[in-house]
């Protein structure tokens, strides 16, 4: 049966529940389920289970990551397949793998499991980001955004509440977690495959590979950010359990807080950036993350304590939440056309250093783990100096404050 197909000029005829908006909550709400379970039992499953080390844990986020770096293959899909069905899809093989990961638990089977799931993970998230500025308003995009953020939180919430009160009261195994899980994600991705009408957005997407060099601030901000953000992913919480003995229940709880913070903290950001611009934000952030990290290096070189590892982590994950800046910093700038090859080629950009770094730390992290960190704490800073270069009112024309000159004589620039 062929599939209703509404533009978005004509979304008030349909409620509520089945506008474009509403349908980015429900994925918003549904992918963390899976994610943040996997992301919350992964560190205690492999050492536990299959007796990771630095090393393994490196390669494992290294094979998650080679996927994102594929990124660039959404511009070819969605050539004979639409972007929002692409993008469901692609949840639903997210939380299938994730159901199906505890009966794997050997190395090979957790770096194919892995493998899976992220293939799922990162085309949805490339295409959900494409949808979003497709789909919002200029001027309503940064709060939407901020209450996504909180929405995706409010699911992390639910997921590892459950885990705190319900894994040792009730013993539970890592295949039946894994399970519930992850056919949650599935079976609410399916719903939205089945129950939402295809959305047309005004502009027509380009279906081929796209490099501005008027972009070419952007692309740095995402290379750095995907530097950055790797060492906190695969580092930070696998320090929380190698070096304090977090127990799954302990490790998900921190978790908890952490999401806590950013359902209250979310819808302010959007409010922040929509006022402050994305400058401000993209700079505070920055600045908060360099010294985060080098307190990280403190727990190692200094002795500090389980809260102070606590409360960095808790506050490092707050600071990342402000990345969605960068999402609004390009819709501005961008033409409206190159959304969805942008935001493919923008994620592809994001794992370059995700592919090799998570490997080659994890040997940087068995000689030296505060090294890690200062290391972070550098890239920390070189993004602060690319985000000084953002205009406080970016638009096409005035994408950063040395490249001032609308682009009239070559518009492919």
């Amino acid at each position: 049966m062929k599939r209703q197909i509404v533009s978005l000029d004509n979304i008030s005829d349909l409620p509520r529940w089945r506008r474009p908006e509403a349908l980015l909550f429900v994925m918003a709400f549904a992918m963390p389920v899976a994610f943040a379970t996997w992301n919350a039992l992964l560190n205690n499953f492999v050492i536990e289970v299959a007796g990771f080390t630095g090393v393994e844990i490196g390669w494992l986020h290294t094979v998650r990551e080679i996927p994102g770096f594929f990124a660039i293959g959404v511009i070819a899909l969605i050539m004979i397949v639409r972007e929002q069905v692409l993008g469901i899809v692609s949840l639903i093989l997210l939380g299938v793998a994730t159901a199906v990961t505890a009966m794997f638990p050997s190395l090979g089977g957790i770096l194919v499991v892995t493998m899976l799931s992220s293939i799922g993970f990162h085309y949805y998230e490339t295409v959900n980001q494409s949808l979003q500025l497709q789909w919002l308003p200029k001027d309503r995009a940064p709060i939407v955004l901020g209450r996504l953020v909180a929405a995706g939180s409010a699911a992390s919430l639910i997921a590892y509440g459950l885990l705190v009160i319900t894994w040792k009261t009730f013993d539970l195994s890592y295949n039946l977690v894994y399970l519930l899980s992850g056919g949650f994600t599935a079976i609410v991705a399916l719903f939205a495959l089945l129950a939402y009408p295809q959305f047309e957005a005004p502009n027509p997407q380009a279906k081929k590979l796209i490099l501005k060099r008027r972009y070419g601030l952007y692309y740095a901000l995402q290379f750095m950010a995907g530097a950055r953000r790797q060492i906190f992913v695969v580092f930070a919480a696998f320090m929380m359990v190698e070096k304090f003995g977090f127990e799954v229940h302990e490790i998900t709880a921190l978790f908890l807080i952490n999401f806590v913070a950013n359902m209250l903290v979310a819808p302010y950001f959007g409010k922040v950036v929509f006022r402050r611009g994305e400058r401000f934000v993209l700079m505070f952030e920055y600045i908060g993350l360099t010294l985060v990290f080098l307190a990280y290096g403190g727990i190692y070189w200094l002795g500090w304590g389980v809260v102070v590892a606590g409360a960095l982590y808790v506050i490092d994950h707050m600071l990342f939440g402000l990345a969605f800046a960068l999402k609004t910093y390009f819709q501005k700038i961008a033409d409206p056309e190159d959304i969805a090859p942008t935001a493919a080629v923008a994620f592809t950009i994001n794992h370059i250093a995700a592919v090799f770094l998570p490997a080659l730390l994890g040997y940087l992290w068995v000689a030296s783990p505060g090294g890690v960190f200062v290391l972070a704490a550098a890239m920390a800073l070189a993004s602060l100096g690319l985000s000084a270069l953002i205009p406080r009112h970016p638009e096409k024309g005035n994408e950063w404050r040395l490249f001032r000159r609308v682009v009239e004589a070559n518009p492919a620039e």
